[in-house]
């Protein structure tokens, strides 16, 4: 069983069956201020899902699908972004830590 949380703990977000969101269809969910620090996402799809404000430090989104996702403000720090499908107007800007 996988539970995903925001980052305060609190709400959950998803819940499914299974060992990993590696390859899963994540599609069109939302996903704001998501804890993923350091899931495995690789080859997931997560086209028009909503992540903006989540946590994907060190998470490995190889050849993920983030077509039309909202990631707005979204820690991407050290995260695995080979193969990743993006559109061209995406942009991933590194957030700036005070």
């Amino acid at each position: 069983m996988i539970v995903v949380y925001d980052k305060k703990g609190f709400i959950k977000l998803l819940e499914m069956e299974g060992a990993t969101l590696a390859g899963v269809n994540l599609s069109g969910l939302n996903l704001t201020e998501a804890n993923l620090v350091q899931v495995d996402l690789s080859g997931a799809d997560l086209r028009n899902a909503n992540l903006a404000n989540a946590d994907l430090r060190l998470a490995n989104l190889a050849n993920a699908n983030l077509q039309g996702a909202n990631l707005k403000d979204a820690d991407l720090t050290a995260a695995n972004l080979a193969g990743t499908k993006m559109d061209v107007q995406q942009k991933v800007i590194p957030l700036k830590r005070v």
